[in-house]
Formats: structure tokens, C-alpha cells, sequence
């Protein structure tokens, strides 16, 4: 793409984009401006939130290798979703947050995600009373259209959501939430925020609150997900992408049967989403290729996911890929790929004023011969210690405008970056420890 073809950065993306990239994290904000490549990627994903927002359901596997950009990519992801209208969810996966647990782990890893609830108008989380609040508003004006009770357009409204797993409950929360509304009692309306978020530990409390006999807890999780995916329908969004990073933390569990347990989850909502079981919903998962193909503790050690999660052979005989299977491979970045990021940086580094670049072209070039020369072709394998180091430079620079960019170029540090992706030990569970007999001895 021409640099003059790139827009103008606003104040807010830059500095969105330097702070996180100089800590190593990937930005909340202004992600287009520095994205390369993967095109063919983002434009399967978008086919994708369409038919989420038709109706339809949608599971990806996102695989990659350390370096490969697999956190960045979810993250464009989600902002496109978010601009197409839809709520997203977002968390990443660790020893205290799984999709299967008998000990509270998967409820944490649901109020992670509705921590991280995100629409177009609040991209940083927190929006899961905004969504409450919109729908409140749309259920008025229609009881308002047909003079009725807005606790009967509520109920005509959830009616269909009474028909799933905890549905009923679910409607007679947001009732609640209503009747908060219309009594003036804040208190009400917290408790049935605190329901939906799942932070209720204790069911006669949640019945003493608002009235409700369940509570969303480590077994039905996934089904108050797809509520949730029919309820923002109703407040006037799109549908729902849940985003989860680091399943690789699976991988690494230490007994077969926990991780079996929670492969088995995935398995469930990927034949829901293939089978057109759930509505206006989408799951994309990231993980490395370990974590897929392993036979021994990957997902392929199930047979059921390996038989779904499989390549296509016809089209890896013929040496190109299918970006229609629920797998997704991305590959590290090239060279050239890189030398597009930097002049992209360059550009967010001046605010999107070309006047106002700090280093020219053949500073680009030398800056990476520098980076190969101390780390080979990790500089652009797994670059993001190669982009905070010319990050560091820019900032130097520009402190600095006496100096010229080759008097800094050979002070400039690229360390190794180590694998984060694979950890040595492994994630010990106590929970359903049942090979851990296997190894026991006298």
C-alpha cells in the first residue's frame, strides 16, 4: 500500500499503538494502521461475523507458531466485529481459567469474559449494563407502540430464550433489572448485573436477591453463552464473538483426563456451531501447533476433534491452504512483511505526517541488517523485540534531532526473545487426578 494512501493517526490510536508496542503488548486501538499481510485471513473472518450477524454460528481454531501473530490477529479480529456491529468477548485461558472444571474455573474464566464485554461505544469492557440498558429501552418503546406493560414486552421479547437451557431464569433477571429500574432501587438492579456477570457463589442468595433458582456456575457456562448471543440480538446488536487466547494453557495440563474433559468442551461447541445449534454466535480460539496436532496430549489425541479439526488434504497435496476449514494456520512473518510494519510504524510514529518521518528508507533496511546480524531470522520470525527496539530508536531520535540515525544504529539491543508459548512445567490439577495414580510408587 502507498504511504500516502495511509490515513491520518489519530492522537489516541498512536498512542495506543507506541505504548502498547514498546511493553510488548498488542495494542487495543488503531490496529489497521499497522496490520500486514494475512488478507486472505481477515477476509475468511469476515465471512464469518457476516453469517453471525445472519443468524448463523461460527467456530475458528486459530494456529499458529510462537511469533506468529496469533494475540494480534484476534485482536484485529475483534475490532472489525465490534465495527460491524456485533458484542465481543474476550479472555485468555490460564490454570485458574478453563472451559471445564469442577472447582470454580470455568465461572472464572466467564466473568473474565464479561469483564472484557465490548461493543462499538465502549471498546475497553464494561458494557454489559449499557447492553441491559439498551434493551430496557427498546422493550419501553414497544410497549409503548402497543400499550402494553414493559414487563410484558420484556416477556415477549425473551419468550424464545425460556425454551433453552436456564433461559427462564435468565428473562426473570432482566425483569428484575426492570423493576430496579422502574422502583429506583439500585440495589436490584446490581444484583441482577452480579447474576448475569456470574459472580453469585450461592443459590438461596440468588433466590433471596431476585427471586431465580439457578446460578450460572462450571456446568452451564456455554449455555448462558448462547443466551447471551440471542439476548444482545434483542438490545439491537448483531450477535456475539467470543474471543479466547492462550489454548495452549490445555496442553499443558498435567492428567489426561482433565485435559480430555476440557477438549470435550470444545468439541461440544464446535458440533453446536458446525450443526447450527447456535444463533448469531462465533468462537475463535487460538492456540500453537502443538496444541493441535500432538497426538499424544493434543487436540488430535481426541479422535472425535481430530477427525473435524483435520487439514484439508486436497488442498495441502497441491500446496496452498483452505481458509474455509474451522482451522486457520498462520504463518510467521516474512522479511518483506516486516519492512511493510516499519515503514507503517514509521508513519504512526509521525503521527501520519510524512514531513515529519524521523528516518528514511535506507534506515529501514539498515536497521534490519543490524537485527539479522544479532539474531538471525528470529528478527523477523518473532519480531516483537525487533519492533520495540525500533520503536526505542524513533523515541531516541526524536528526543534527540542533533543526532543522526547512524550514530545509534550499532547501541541499538535486540535480545532473543524466549518461547512464552510452551512452558516446561506443566499446569498441575487438582481436580479428577485420576492418572496421577499411574506414576505413584512405594
Amino acid at each position: 500500500m502507498p504511504e500516502k494512501s495511509i490515513p491520518k493517526i489519530r492522537p489516541a490510536e498512536q498512542k495506543s499503538i507506541l505504548g502498547s508496542l514498546r511493553t510488548g503488548v498488542t495494542p487495543s486501538a488503531g490496529l489497521h494502521h499497522i496490520q500486514v499481510g494475512r488478507v486472505r485471513e481477515v477476509d475468511s473472518l469476515l465471512n464469518d461475523i457476516e453469517h453471525i450477524a445472519d443468524g448463523g454460528s461460527a467456530f475458528r481454531l486459530v494456529i499458529g507458531d510462537f511469533g506468529s501473530g496469533k494475540s494480534f490477529f484476534l485482536h484485529l479480529i475483534r475490532a472489525i466485529a465490534l465495527q460491524k456491529g456485533l458484542v465481543t468477548l474476550n479472555a485468555d485461558l490460564s490454570p485458574d481459567h478453563r472451559l471445564h472444571s469442577s472447582s470454580g474455573r470455568v465461572r472464572n474464566l466467564f466473568a473474565q469474559l464479561m469483564n472484557n464485554c465490548s461493543t462499538r461505544t465502549t471498546k475497553d469492557g464494561g458494557a454489559l449494563t449499557s447492553i441491559v440498558e439498551r434493551f430496557i429501552d427498546k422493550a419501553r418503546k414497544e410497549a409503548e407502540d402497543k400499550s402494553i406493560t414493559v414487563n410484558a414486552a420484556i416477556e415477549e421479547r425473551l419468550h424464545h430464550l425460556t425454551e433453552l437451557v436456564g433461559g427462564y431464569d435468565f428473562a426473570k433477571v432482566i425483569s428484575a433489572y426492570w423493576q430496579g429500574h422502574l422502583n429506583q432501587s439500585e440495589q436490584k438492579k446490581s444484583d441482577a448485573i452480579r447474576w448475569l456477570r456470574g459472580e453469585y457463589r450461592v443459590k438461596t442468595e440468588a433466590k433471596n436477591d431476585l427471586g431465580v433458582r439457578t446460578i450460572i456456575d462450571d456446568e452451564n457456562v456455554y449455555d448462558h453463552l448462547k443466551l447471551l448471543s440471542l439476548f444482545v440480538r434483542q438490545a439491537g446488536y448483531k450477535g456475539l464473538l467470543v474471543n479466547l487466547d492462550e489454548m495452549v494453557t490445555l496442553y499443558r495440563l498435567a492428567t489426561q483426563k482433565s485435559r480430555l474433559s476440557n477438549y470435550d468442551q470444545i468439541l461440544r461447541i464446535l458440533n453446536d456451531c458446525l450443526q447450527g445449534n447456535a444463533k448469531h454466535l462465533g468462537f475463535l480460539l487460538s492456540g500453537t501447533p502443538d496444541f493441535l496436532k500432538d497426538e499424544r496430549k493434543g487436540l488430535f489425541s481426541y479422535e472425535a476433534l481430530k477427525s473435524r479439526l483435520a487439514e484439508n488434504t486436497f488442498a495441502r497435496a497441491a500446496g496452498i491452504k483452505d481458509y474455509s476449514g474451522p482451522t486457520l494456520h498462520l504463518d510467521n512473518l516474512t522479511p518483506e512483511d516486516l519492512v511493510v510494519l516499519l515503514r507503517n510504524l514509521r508513519h504512526v510514529f509521525a503521527a501520519g505526517d510524512q514531513t515529519k518521518y524521523l528516518v528514511p528508507d535506507e534506515a529501514l533496511n539498515a536497521f534490519l541488517l543490524h537485527c539479522s546480524d544479532r539474531i538471525g531470522d528470529a528478527y523477523y520470525r518473532t519480531p516483537r523485540n525487533t519492533i520495540k527496539a525500533f520503536l526505542d530508536l524513533l523515541a531516541v531520535l526524536d528526543q534527540n534531532p542533533e543526532i543522526q540515525w547512524q550514530q545509534h544504529l550499532n547501541g541499538v539491543s535486540v535480545p532473543f526473545e524466549s518461547n512464552t508459548d510452551m512452558p516446561e512445567v506443566p499446569i498441575q490439577s487438582d481436580e479428577d487426578d485420576d492418572d496421577g495414580l499411574a506414576t505413584f510408587r512405594l
